[in-house]
């Protein structure tokens, strides 16, 4: 099963930490994260808050540089994975068991309300300077809670963890209001995966989401750092990376079935973006 998705338990994360002995939470603030660069999934949620430096964090197929100050959320079913940016890091992170923070609330779909857990697009919250102290209070006070024994650790932690929830709620609400741009983004990706066998023009995609070309070009480009172009064209390239796998398919079949003129177009342009053939890809991936 050599592609199989790992998924860690708590207790794993524990282990990697060397930290604490709860069943259904912990709390750790660290500088030298265990960090993994094969994507798993967690029996947890987890909340972190970067206080210092940068990390590179994938989750399902969206990679990004993570700054500090930022805060990520992530849902169990989420594939992620994590390497370090910057030689020095500080880290903030509570993980906590679906059953130990619905322990005492009437709504078990309380969670899964919250997309900023599961959605790749809304995993990471970047923080303005207001957001930064807010959160420091809170993580401190958490971190205060983690180190003392009471009894009542479990429901202070609890209570923390909603203010927590309900924070990152109020900065996704506030950034979504003001991301109109980026839901034009968001169609742009649909209506590719949609079209891009019959359609690879710039014009095409601009006439569907009734704005200029020049407007939809700077929106993608601001959004993913790349062009409209090249998501047309990197999309294509990954369709015919699929097929190429295909045996049964010959190279001319395949440059057909993405509606290029002949072979040798298409060979071209696959060369052009891989640096290799169709058929050196192929011979490749066979070895």
């Amino acid at each position: 099963m050599k592609n199989k998705i790992l998924t860690y338990s708590l207790t794993h994360h524990k282990s990697l930490f060397s930290h604490a002995d709860q069943e259904e939470y912990f709390y750790i603030q660290t500088s030298n994260h265990p960090y993994v660069s094969e994507p798993y999934r967690a029996e947890s949620y987890a909340i972190e808050f970067l206080r210092k430096g940068s990390i590179i964090m994938q989750s399902g197929l969206e990679r990004k540089v993570v700054h500090a100050p930022a805060i990520i959320t992530l849902g169990p079913s989420v594939i992620r994975s994590f390497s370090k940016n910057d030689d020095e890091i500080l880290i903030d992170i509570i993980f906590f068991k679906p059953h130990f923070f619905l322990e005492n609330q009437a709504n078990v779909f309380f969670l899964a309300q919250y997309d900023f857990f599961e959605n790749s697009h809304n995993h990471l919250s970047q923080l303005a300077k207001t957001d930064e102290d807010k959160f420091e209070r809170i993580f401190n006070l958490i971190k205060e809670a983690s180190e003392d024994k009471s009894k009542h650790q479990a429901s202070i932690l609890r209570s923390y963890l909603y203010i927590l929830i309900y924070e990152i709620d109020a900065i996704q609400i506030e950034k979504s209001s003001t991301e109109v741009q980026n839901i034009l983004f968001e169609k742009f990706k649909e209506l590719l995966f949609k079209d891009f066998l019959n359609f690879r023009t710039v014009q095409h995609y601009a006439d569907e989401l009734n704005v200029s070309r020049k407007y939809l070009s700077e929106v993608i480009k601001k959004y993913s750092g790349k062009t409209a172009s090249d998501w047309i064209n990197e999309i294509v390239i990954l369709e015919a990376k699929v097929l190429l796998q295909n045996k049964k398919m010959s190279i001319n079949q395949i440059s057909d079935l993405l509606h290029f003129s002949d072979q040798s177009v298409f060979g071209r342009f696959f060369k052009n973006y891989e640096g290799i053939s169709p058929l050196e890809y192929r011979k490749k991936q066979n070895n």
